[in-house]
C-alpha cells in the first residue's frame, strides 16, 4: 500500500483546482497503453515472467464541479506470461479525478480510488476477485469543448491474492480520446435598451443692436462717402442675418416751413433705404423708412451747432437671440 500513499499527497493538491476547460459536465472515453507487473508475489513469485504487455478500456464520468469528478470503467490490463500461459487481471474502476486548469487548454489531473480485479491464472487453473487501491496523473488537452486527448499513468496495488492465484502490483500508461456533453444551453444575454440620448439644448447666443447717425448739409438729402462708411456695419447685419429688419428715421432742424421739414426728412429716410436696398441685396420688405421733420431733435436748434446734429437720418437694425 506504500505507492498508494504516495500518490496521495498529490492528488490532494491537484483537487485545489477551481476551474475546468470544458463546460460540459459528462463524458466518455476509452484508452489504451502499455502494462508493467512488479513486485510479483505468491504462486508468480520468483518466476521467470514477461512482465510487459498492453491494456486499454473504456469509461465514463461525470464532473460534480470544476475540479472535481466521478469517474468509472472497465480495464483490461494484460497479463505476466510464464510457463504455458499468464497471470491476467482486468476489472472495474471508480475513482474520484481532481482536476487543475494549467492553461485555457491543458489540464493537469489526478484519480485517486479503487479497482475491483478480475484475476485469472491458467497455470495454476486458479482465479479471484479482490478490490485494490488505485492511483493515476495525467495530463489532458481539449482540441476544443467537446473533445480532447489525454496522456496518463495509473498505478493498481496489489492485485490478485499472495497464496494463489499470485498478487501483484500493476503500472499503466497510454493515451485517451474523450468525448465531453451535457453543457447546458446558453442563456441568451438580452441587452438593456439604450437610454434615449438627452435632446441637446441650443445654445442661446445674442445679437447686439447695430445702428447709425448720418449727418447731413442744410437743405441736403444726398449721402457722403462718410454716410456709406458709417452704414457698413449695419448693412453686414443685414447680409448676415436674413430674417432682420432695418428702420430708417429722417430729421430736420427746425429751419424752414414745418410741411416742408417733413417731407425733407422723408426723403433723406428714403434716399438711405434705397441704397441700402441696391447695394446689398436687401429686399424692401426688410426696411421700414419715415421722416419726423423738425418734431425729434436731438440738440438746440439755437445756433449752428445744434442745428447741425439735428439735421440727421438714424439707422437701427435691432438686437436679438438665437439658438445654435
Amino acid at each position: 500500500m506504500n505507492k498508494v500513499f504516495k500518490v496521495l499527497p498529490l492528488a490532494l493538491l491537484i483537487s485545489g483546482a477551481v476551474h475546468a476547460a470544458t463546460d460540459n459536465p459528462w463524458y466518455v472515453g476509452a484508452r489504451v497503453g502499455g502494462t508493467t507487473y512488479d513486485n510479483l508475489d505468491g504462486v508468480i513469485k520468483g518466476q521467470n515472467a514477461d512482465k510487459d504487455d498492453w491494456g486499454g478500456g473504456v469509461f465514463v464520468g461525470y464532473n460534480v464541479n470544476s475540479w472535481f469528478g466521478l469517474e468509472g470503467g472497465y480495464t483490461y490490463l494484460g497479463q505476466a506470461d510464464y510457463d504455458s500461459d499468464g497471470f491476467e487481471v482486468q476489472g472495474i474502476d471508480l475513482v474520484g479525478k481532481f482536476t487543475y486548469e494549467m492553461t485555457d487548454s491543458f489540464d493537469l489531473y489526478g484519480k485517486l480510488g479503487g479497482f475491483v480485479a478480475f484475476v485469472d491464472n491458467d497455470n495454476v487453473n486458479d482465479d479471484n476477485n479482490n478490490l485494490a487501491g488505485t492511483a493515476g496523473v495525467g495530463v489532458e488537452y481539449f482540441f476544443n469543448n467537446d473533445l480532447s486527448a489525454r496522456a496518463e499513468y495509473q498505478y493498481y496495488n496489489q492485485v490478485g491474492k499472495t497464496e494463489s492465484p499470485g498478487e501483484s502490483d500493476v503500472h499503466f500508461y497510454g493515451l485517451s480520446l474523450v468525448y465531453h456533453w451535457g453543457a447546458p444551453a446558453p442563456v441568451p444575454v438580452i441587452e438593456p435598451e439604450p437610454e434615449p440620448m438627452p435632446e441637446p439644448v441650443p445654445e442661446v447666443v445674442k445679437i447686439e443692436p447695430v445702428g447709425a447717425v448720418l449727418p447731413f448739409a442744410f437743405d441736403s438729402n444726398k449721402l457722403t462717402q462718410r454716410d456709406i462708411e458709417l452704414l457698413q456695419p449695419v448693412a453686414k447685419q443685414l447680409v448676415a442675418y436674413p430674417d432682420t429688419q432695418l428702420y430708417v428715421v429722417g430729421h430736420t432742424d427746425s429751419r424752414g416751413a414745418l410741411e416742408y421739414n417733413q417731407k425733407l426728412s422723408e426723403e433723406r429716410a428714403a434716399v438711405v433705404a434705397g441704397y441700402v436696398g441696391d447695394h446689398f441685396g436687401i429686399d424692401e420688405s426688410r426696411i421700414v423708412a419715415q421722416g419726423r421733420g423738425e418734431l425729434e431733435p436731438v440738440a438746440t436748434n439755437d445756433n449752428e451747432e445744434g442745428r447741425a446734429q439735428n439735421r440727421r437720418v438714424e439707422v437701427f437694425v435691432p438686437g436679438f437671440e438665437i439658438n445654435q
